[in-house]
């Protein structure tokens, strides 16, 4: 990187020793670059194996910060899309404050298989970068790499942490992340089995109401998990685990009683608990066994006056280190732009937003 100058302005100007990574890099008919420019107010004038970056100061650095994140995602044999080239700035706007704390509270604890071995890391990158080592997350279908310094946290503390909280609005990757690790784990045999389950409680509809026999009322409230699976498996490999008993998506309801050992265990849509539904599931943990909990506290679905388990659950257990809550907000939104000024609009007033997620 050198500093240079463009028709007497000031510029950050960066070179890349690899010209066959630029195509990918800047995007067909340079869209990535239009990308980074139209987020940061700058601009950016790509001359052979350099990109000059024109604007003010702290936003040029952000765009350098991006530029060789990307470039370095691509030197590892990922691709970037669209997605990434925001997630890649959402990432350098954090630098270097945001997130640090919430990485450093998911510090690592040895990774292991079932049997006791120690799971290789190989060379884990310590930069907090889009395709950080440590928070890429490898399924049969994708890689999927974090899009901003709460979801890198996310995953960094659902490896090494045996219980995880993920609160915070839709769109925030909350379900969608903790299934792909959960996959992962499975590959990985760190784990013999997922099990996901939500609270079949939504938009005030009860199960009793809707037609067909047990399993065709609570197959709608199980579709996002099984979609999220889907995305990450070939549908034949989700099927064949799922009768082998190595996938289990079931209700809540289902899960008393029950001692889960050796597993990935996910509750969804945990603002739709009642206090007592959720300290059943949480004693549900045995050995050798990760547990998740998502919900967004702002969307609860309970009958008035009920508290949710989530709100009990985050006041009782704060504070304990063993346990990590991470908390996104609308700068973490991953979906389309307008989701997180929707978010942020219905914050200011105060009100619960109650469409589906």
């Amino acid at each position: 990187m050198n500093v240079a100058t463009d028709g007497g302005a000031p510029a950050l100007v960066i070179d890349f020793d690899d010209t066959r990574l630029l195509a990918p890099l800047f995007g067909e008919h340079d869209r990535h670059l239009a990308r980074i420019e139209q987020r940061l107010g700058l601009s950016l004038v790509p001359r052979g194996n350099r990109v000059a970056i024109l604007g003010e100061a702290h936003s040029a650095r952000v765009a350098r910060a991006a530029l060789e994140d990307l470039y370095q995602r691509l030197k590892g044999g990922l691709e970037v899309t669209v997605a990434d080239v925001d997630g890649a700035v959402r990432m350098a706007e954090a630098q270097p404050v945001a997130g640090e704390a919430a990485l450093a509270a998911a510090a690592p604890k040895p990774r292991r298989r079932r049997d006791g071995k120690p799971l290789e890391d190989g060379q884990a990158s310590q930069g907090r970068t889009t395709g950080s080592e440590d928070t890429l997350v490898r399924t049969q279908k994708r890689l999927i790499t974090p899009r901003s310094p709460n979801q890198a946290a996310y995953v960094a503390a659902m490896r090494h942490h045996d219980l995880v909280f993920g609160l915070g609005p839709a769109g925030t990757g909350k379900t969608y992340l903790a299934v792909a690790v959960a996959v992962s784990m499975l590959l990985e045999e760190q784990i013999e089995r997922i099990i996901l389950t939500r609270p079949a409680v939504e938009a005030g509809e009860r199960l009793g109401f809707l037609p067909g026999a047990l399993e065709e009322k609570v197959d709608p409230y199980m579709r996002p998990m099984y979609d999220a699976l889907y995305d990450m498996m070939p549908g034949d490999r989700v099927l064949r685990r799922r009768d082998a008993g190595d996938i289990e998506v079931a209700p809540l309801a289902y899960m008393r009683g029950r001692t889960l050992s050796n597993a990935c265990i996910i509750l969804d849509e945990a603002q739709n608990t009642t206090s007592i539904q959720m300290k059943m599931f949480l004693t549900r943990m045995g050995e050798n066994s990760r547990m998740v909990v998502t919900g967004d506290p702002s969307q609860v679905d309970l009958p008035t006056g009920t508290r949710s388990g989530l709100q009990d659950a985050v006041e009782v257990l704060s504070g304990i280190d063993s346990i990590k809550m991470i908390e996104f907000g609308a700068d973490d939104v991953v979906r389309h732009p307008l989701v997180a000024t929707i978010v942020r609009a219905y914050d200011r007033q105060g009100k619960q937003f109650t469409s589906g997620r």
